[in-house]
């Protein structure tokens, strides 16, 4: 009986330890597929991806958490990702609290002394918003506005994300994927 004990413990041990050998288990099976590649075995999807910003910073999910996550790196880039989710929280606000709302994004984002302020957006541009809001607060009022943010957003700093470990990551991302 106390033989059988022992055996039966032993084989407990071996069946929690996974076996021994190289795979405990399938998290470790999983681990070692999804492991990313060295930065050199990516070259040739550097070479032949398509370095368009809608397409890697908005559209594909993996590329555009990757590109906010290097906007969040800059203060200036991190205020510009800020404006544009308000915008995007704006939008989706209820009628009857949207005014307020969009009063709150103004004052944060409008006003020079805010230290959120979004110089990027000009201030032809602030004022017809501010004058617009009043009158009607539309889903549509920063239209123009998120587009001046990603216009702005698509040259300089769109290419500093391409020359960034970020862009790095999202490479090596795409190699998992084939």
């Amino acid at each position: 009986m106390e033989l059988e004990n022992i055996v039966a413990n032993t084989v407990l041990l071996k069946a929690r330890e996974g076996g021994g050998g190289n795979r405990k288990g399938k998290s470790k099976k999983w681990k070692q597929l999804l492991q990313f590649p060295h930065i050199s075995l990516c070259e040739e999807l550097r070479q032949t991806t398509e370095k368009d910003y809608g397409s890697l910073c908005e559209r594909q999910p993996i590329g555009r958490f990757l590109f906010r996550l290097f906007c969040e790196t800059r203060p200036e880039l991190r205020r510009c990702v800020k404006f544009l989710d308000a915008v995007a929280e704006y939008e989706v606000t209820p009628d009857e609290k949207r005014k307020e709302s969009g009063l709150e994004l103004v004052d944060k984002y409008f006003n020079p002394k805010s230290e959120d302020h979004v110089p990027e957006v000009e201030d032809a541009m602030m004022a017809q918003c501010n004058e617009r809001l009043q009158q009607e607060a539309c889903k549509e009022l920063f239209k123009d506005c998120t587009k001046l943010i990603h216009d702005y957003l698509s040259v300089a700093p769109f290419a500093d994300y391409l020359d960034s470990m970020y862009y790095n990551r999202f490479l090596q991302w795409k190699w998992l994927e084939r």
